[in-house]
């Protein structure tokens, strides 16, 4: 098999997917002694107000709240946040035994993430080794290491950069040349349809679409325990919608235990693109034979 493209990867959005509501929820806004429907409401206002992008909304929101306690925001002190971070039931131990199932299949599989959320909380979680990118908003800092300006703001509609990221091999947000770059198919590190996108909803629909188009695998995921409400739709129905509109291939409840459907799901994809990994080498043999013959038939000499 060519080890160029014995590749899998799966691109996770983090709230909702792997970890239950907003990452900033678990430890940080505790900390700040502001209920987070407050802090949000604020920082919907300021975006209202100012013509803003709810991610920097809420960004600088967090640094001024930060800043009025007097509270430490350096990296050092997100990535402590974001130690206490809980996550869906069986996440922690998932990506060693998925890893391990992908190897039984002759393939490599390759864990990124695509967030809203911060990538210094995402940083600081027990899970951040897995991944080979954290695609996330996250802030620049100051000699002090404090935090003073957001750096990268990632939302719904431009999470879909960073499909093409991987896709091409580009482990940065910063380089836009390579790609706008034209790259052939064929030569890309991880062609699409070798590509999964784990994500829980509404804000993950754009980069759904996108790796469907590609021929990739979209998975919606949904928090099992949370019900619907009189004017809210639960979890499962804004998937099954996904489904419904085509955004989606597959949804499932976010729990990542070994058998569990999600986990099964993976696995059957996994088999799926080891198959067509492996039926591409007998497509490339066989153009390589007709090239062959051509070749042989044009040195024969007349009969």
């Amino acid at each position: 098999m060519n080890s160029k493209l014995n590749k899998i990867a799966i691109a996770y959005d983090f709230d909702g997917t792997l970890a239950p509501g907003n990452m900033q929820e678990h430890t940080f806004l505790p900390s700040l002694g502001i209920p987070a429907s407050v802090f949000w409401a604020n920082a919907n206002k300021l975006a209202r107000e100012n013509d803003m992008d709810e991610i920097l909304a809420y960004m600088q929101l967090l640094l001024q709240e930060a800043k009025q306690r007097d509270l430490p925001i350096r990296k050092s002190d997100f990535e402590q946040y974001g130690s206490g971070i809980t996550f869906f039931d069986g996440v922690e131990t998932y990506f060693d035994r998925i890893n391990t199932y992908a190897e039984t299949k002759g393939v490599v599989l390759y864990h990124h993430v695509i967030s809203s959320g911060l990538r210094e909380f995402i940083s600081g979680t027990r899970i951040a080794r897995y991944f080979t990118n954290i695609f996330a908003s996250g802030y620049q800092y100051d000699t002090n290491g404090a935090a003073v300006w957001p750096a990268m703001a990632i939302n719904f509609t431009n999470k879909t950069q960073f499909l093409f990221r991987i896709n091409k091999g580009i482990n940065n947000s910063f380089d836009n040349s390579l790609i706008n770059k034209y790259l052939p198919e064929s030569i890309r590190p991880v062609p699409f349809p070798q590509m999964m996108y784990i994500g829980d909803g509404e804000t993950d629909v754009p980069a759904m679409k996108m790796i469907k188009l590609r021929g990739g695998t979209a998975i919606a995921v949904y928090n099992q325990h949370i019900r619907a409400k009189k004017d809210k739709p639960s979890p499962r129905q804004i998937c099954e919608e996904l489904i419904f509109q085509n955004r989606a291939d597959y949804i499932a409840p976010a729990d990542y235990t070994e058998g569990s459907t999600l986990d099964q799901l993976i696995k059957l994809n996994i088999d799926k693109i080891a198959a067509e990994i492996e039926l591409s080498g007998y497509r490339s043999d066989k153009v390589k034979l007709r090239l062959r013959l051509r070749l042989r038939l044009r040195l024969s000499p007349p009969a």
